[in-house]
């Protein structure tokens, strides 16, 4: 296998299985640079650079040949330095968006031309857990999108998520729930609105990406994930995929957020995070659905 690698000072595991062919990071985000692509004066963070090169000096060992540029929330709708990725990464890579009401057909065209394949609704980042709101965002959304065959991203919490089952079956659309949908592992897997989540995995109409174990964890190997990660992967293989987070921004749980100055990413191991979805999946085929062949299907690779 290969050995250890090193980006942005942080050492990653070598996988210590054979990564399957065509695998993707259905999470990654691209920062920079600061002088060609200005941060939102909304935001409410400020990341440090971390370029399309540091995430191939990530990728490539890993054995990671597709990756999934997310728009980050400190750009705001403005989705310059996303779609500067795809164009450097060609077919190898895919995105998602955020757009805003002012959005023109063109510029999704252009987009969808580009390689987006989605579009990202941040409700945790801005606070936002009221039904009606979200119901709005997703029905002005997939106007805009829905003769794409785009997505819908929700980054949201598992209350919210089970507050819109409802709204879900109003839409001919795929919604995926990034970072576990927030989902408390702590709680185990009798906790409130857990059924109703599983009940819409096992159905087919949310994805789940198991990404970002670190964000709901409370230990540093992400160990007490397992639990959840496992319910979900036997509730529906065929709506899994998995991303890394990379560079891993989002601060400190506790931590006060000050735009006024760079906010350091977390110094998660994404080589171990890949070795821990091996074990999570248990076999060859749930593997390469999770890493090959879901990322195909919803991302038009």
């Amino acid at each position: 296998m290969n050995q250890d690698i090193q980006v942005h000072g942080v050492v990653h595991q070598a996988p210590t299985f054979v990564v399957p062919k065509k695998s993707c990071d259905c999470h990654t985000h691209v920062f920079g640079p600061h002088s060609q692509f200005p941060l939102s004066k909304d935001r409410k963070y400020t990341p440090p650079e971390a370029s399309i090169k540091d995430m191939l000096a990530l990728h490539d060992p890993l054995g990671l040949e597709r990756v999934v540029i997310v728009h980050p929330s400190p750009y705001g709708s403005d989705n310059s330095c996303t779609l500067d990725a795809l164009r450097q990464l060609g077919q190898r890579a895919r995105g998602v968006v955020v757009i805003d009401q002012q959005t023109s057909a063109s510029d999704i065209q252009q987009m969808h031309e580009l390689g987006v394949r989605g579009v990202r609704i941040n409700l945790e980042t801005q606070g936002v857990s009221d039904k009606k709101y979200a119901s709005k965002e997703i029905s002005w959304v997939y106007e805009k999108i829905k003769d794409l065959g785009w997505h819908i991203q929700l980054f949201t919490q598992l209350k919210v998520l089970s507050d819109l089952e409802s709204v879900f079956k109003q839409f001919d659309i795929e919604f995926v729930v990034d970072h576990f949908g927030l989902i408390n592992p702590a709680l185990g897997l009798s906790q409130p609105h857990l059924d109703t989540v599983i009940a819409m995995v096992k159905s087919g109409k949310l994805w789940f990406k198991l990404s970002a174990p670190h964000r709901i964890s409370a230990h540093p190997d992400g160990e007490d994930v397992t639990q959840l990660a496992q319910a979900l992967i036997e509730a529906n293989p065929a709506r899994m995929v998995w991303g890394s987070d990379w560079p891993h921004p989002g601060g400190k749980v506790g931590q006060a957020r000050n735009v006024d100055q760079p906010e350091p990413f977390n110094p998660i191991d994404d080589g171990a995070a890949l070795n821990r979805l091996y074990k999570w999946a248990g076999d060859k085929s749930t593997l390469e659905k999770i890493l090959v062949h879901n990322p195909e299907k919803l991302y038009e690779f």
